[in-house]
């Protein structure tokens, strides 16, 4: 299109400038998209979607995504275990693996393959020549492709053995959720190296001092295989020193050091723990903290801290409810006779109110903490069924003694305003303590009748968010924050899966 009228060109110009400006507004996503895409982890599937295909580059992507879909899990276990000579690789790694029913990969398994690659190989051992580099990661790539790795995943035992190995494999998108390295003295691994038993029908390995099997028909059968000099041993600890480093630089974040100078079960029990864990998600995330508990557990305190230091929107059920009252708008006038009365507000004005806070730009772009609401198992589902689920759910824990004593115990000083507390913060002076005042609703009876409301409904709530984080609330603040901050960042730990606990 040519413009010759400079005035209309000008106006569309002008159009065209206000319209570029528009895009770079934030954009008001409705908070039931952003909640949905989290709860179904969207972000994580697409981006391992891709991943896959960038990996194992399919012939028809469409028909390879559609056969992705439809296994049990996309979060099969891909872990790499390195460790010197005779410090427990092989036992750790068979035991792992049938633990998460992941495929042992091992350097012997990879060449007893029936390919040509794999014929290769052998023929470059045979006449005591080192496999080349591309030819093995070749190999590699071949294995880790089948269906059986695509399917349960897959251990890497010693594998890669080097820096440059390590590379390669990164260059084929071959990429570890996690990379353990055992680590133990030389002088251990020397006496670990002479005290060795082989099961020759598992391959299982033991030892006469760390580790004995209890079954006398597996004893019976060990055999002691020849020990490595002193020598080829220190050859070989030379060489694997020599790559260590450099490999615990290529891994970065993903390797984790274990301690393999310690009871077996232990060195399992950490593998263990490092494995399951998930990796830490790229994905956008909004958080959405609720923040339940008895009277005076702290709830509020707790709330505009996490708000203060995480930029959330601090949303207080009451608060918001006095600020909607005293508006004087439609609602607010809807509200007043029940707050100036002591009455409860309805769940549904209450739910109204609340969901318009929540649905703001604000909550939306930044996330929430919310305290003061749910009080009961039929408000918490309404909220569930508006689409404000939580991310993250705490229980402060505390006895009606320490609650009755936190409330009863508090004065305010009608001059100034500040409050005090006989325990926590006694007035500064006899003057200043004879004028102190209490609220009536601070009163024990009052107080208690709250906590009863509170324990006929704190069941159903618990029931209503099995995954919540429970916290004693009764330690000093300082602790309880640092508490809930540590269970606030990061994503939580997820159950098992079924493939994994049966």
């Amino acid at each position: 299109m040519f413009y010759t009228d400079k005035a209309a060109l000008q106006r569309w110009e002008t159009h065209s400038s206000t319209e570029m400006d528009a895009t770079t507004k934030p954009l008001r996503i409705p908070p039931e998209i952003s909640i949905y895409a989290e709860k179904h982890e969207l972000f994580d599937l697409m981006q391992s979607m891709v991943t896959h295909l960038l990996v194992d580059k399919p012939e028809d992507p469409l028909q390879y995504l559609i056969d992705l879909l439809k296994r049990d899990s996309l979060e099969v276990p891909r872990v790499i275990l390195l460790g010197p000579p005779a410090s427990g690789k092989r036992t750790i790694a068979k035991q792992l693996c049938a633990y998460t029913r992941a495929i042992h990969i091992t350097a012997r398994s990879i060449l007893a393959e029936d390919t040509e690659l794999a014929r290769r190989a052998q023929q470059h051992r045979e006449q005591r020549q080192e496999i080349p580099s591309e030819l093995w990661i070749r190999l590699i790539q071949q294995r880790l492709s089948k269906t059986d790795c695509i399917q349960q995943g897959w251990l890497l035992e010693g594998i890669p053995q080097s820096r440059q190995e390590a590379l390669l494999l990164q260059e084929l998108g071959i990429s570890p959720d996690h990379v353990v390295m055992l680590e133990a003295s030389e002088a251990v691994l020397f006496d670990r190296s002479h005290g060795k038993r082989v099961d020759p029908m598992t391959g299982d390995v033991y030892h006469t001092a760390y580790r004995w099997p209890r079954d006398e028909a597996v004893e019976r059968r060990l055999e002691q295989r020849e020990a490595l000099s002193e020598e080829h041993m220190a050859a070989r600890l030379l060489r694997y020193h020599r790559e260590a480093d450099a490999l615990r630089r290529t891994y970065g974040n993903r390797l984790a050091v274990i301690n393999a100078d310690q009871p077996h079960k232990d060195v399992l029990a950490q593998v263990l723990t490092r494995v399951l864990q998930q990796p830490r998600s790229a994905a956008p995330h909004t958080p959405r903290v609720l923040i339940l508990g008895p009277p005076a557990s702290g709830k509020s305190l707790l709330a505009e801290r996490i708000a203060h230091k995480y930029n959330i929107v601090n949303v207080c059920c009451g608060e918001l409810l006095k600020a909607v009252a005293a508006d004087k708008t439609e609602m607010g006038e809807l509200i007043k006779p029940y707050l100036d009365s002591g009455e409860p507000v309805p769940d549904s004005l209450v739910l109204k109110i609340l969901t318009q806070r929540l649905c703001r730009l604000d909550c939306t772009m930044r996330g929430w903490v919310l305290h003061g609401f749910p009080c009961n198992m039929r408000e918490a589902e309404k909220l569930q069924e508006s689409n404000f689920v939580p991310t993250r759910v705490f229980f402060l824990e505390m006895t009606d003694a320490v609650s009755v004593e936190r409330v009863t115990l508090k004065a305010v000083d009608p001059v100034t305003g500040e409050r005090y507390h006989s325990l926590y913060k006694p007035a500064p002076s006899p003057e200043v303590q004879a004028r102190l005042q209490q609220n009536p609703l601070n009163s024990e009876a009052v107080v208690l009748a709250q906590l009863k409301e509170y324990w006929v409904h704190v069941s159903g709530l618990q029931a209503m968010y099995p995954d919540a984080v429970y916290i004693n609330a009764e330690q000093d603040p300082h602790t309880v924050f640092e508490s809930l901050e540590s269970r606030l960042v990061g994503r939580l730990p997820k159950r098992l899966s079924e493939r994994v606990q049966s």
